[in-house]
């Protein structure tokens, strides 16, 4: 069978824009020159359907989610959203998590938020991004992040893996060393960011340890797995009201 040179780059067209995929870095080191640990980068992309989109977790020591949201609202869950869950990562996390998201309705934006609310809410921090953004008008990314700046806290309900214009086929790839949470979790920011919630453990949040001043992390050495090994217990301290607790 024979095809027109049209037809064969047509093809060929077709076959690239389903192969795409960029990278996304969600957080970075508080040294970082592009803004510091709240920061999706880069904070826009393009991506035409098909585009595997790789979230990146990368920011060291840190805690972040990637959670579907609109413009109107940018630190609120978007209803029929995608969202990560938290993934926290230590200082000798290696690999890096990743989370992967598929596009699947390129026509409409796609934005996004950290949701964390510790040590205050990151995405009152600026920590926004968005997919195939407007760059003039009144919707452009610019605005899109003056809207967050602007919000007091950043809403906690759950989503899922499927999204609004990207999907995910799976939870987010975790290796050792990092701790997820899931998206189903409960947790409050009060005026000032001192937050409460639940216990970390997979389905729920960071935990607030008031009154401790370390900035450290400690192992400790838990009970034997019955299941022929046994396992350690990290419990790392971020900062006076931000700590979570790993198995591996």
């Amino acid at each position: 069978m024979r095809f027109s040179p049209l037809t064969v780059t047509l093809i060929a067209g077709a076959v690239a824009s389903t192969n795409a995929q960029i990278t996304i870095n969600v957080g970075a080191e508080a040294t970082s020159p592009n803004g510091g640990i709240f920061q999706f980068n880069p904070s826009t992309s393009t991506a035409p359907n098909g585009t595997v989109v790789t979230f990146l977790f990368s920011g060291i020591p840190g805690n972040h989610s990637v959670t579907q949201s609109s413009f109107d609202a940018p630190c609120e869950p978007l209803a029929g959203g995608f969202d990560s869950g938290w993934i926290g990562i230590g200082a000798a996390t290696t690999p890096l998590p990743q989370w992967n998201v598929t596009i699947t309705n390129d026509a409409k934006p796609i934005w996004f938020y950290c949701k964390q609310l510790l040590p205050a809410p990151h995405c009152s921090a600026g920590m926004v991004g968005g997919i195939n953004v407007p760059t003039s008008g009144a919707n452009t990314f610019a605005a899109f992040q003056a809207n967050a700046k602007a919000a007091k806290s950043a809403g906690q309900a759950a989503g899922g893996l499927v999204g609004i214009g990207a999907s995910a086929s799976a939870e987010p790839l975790v290796p050792s060393g990092a701790v997820f949470y899931g998206p189903g979790v409960s947790a409050t920011a009060p005026a000032g960011g001192v937050a409460s919630g639940s216990a970390p453990g997979r389905g729920t949040g960071f935990s607030p340890w008031r009154g401790v001043a370390w900035r450290a992390a400690v192992a400790v050495l838990a009970c034997p797995d019955v299941a022929r090994r046994g396992f350690w217990m990290t419990l790392t301290l971020w900062d006076d009201r931000n700590a979570q607790i790993g198995f591996h």
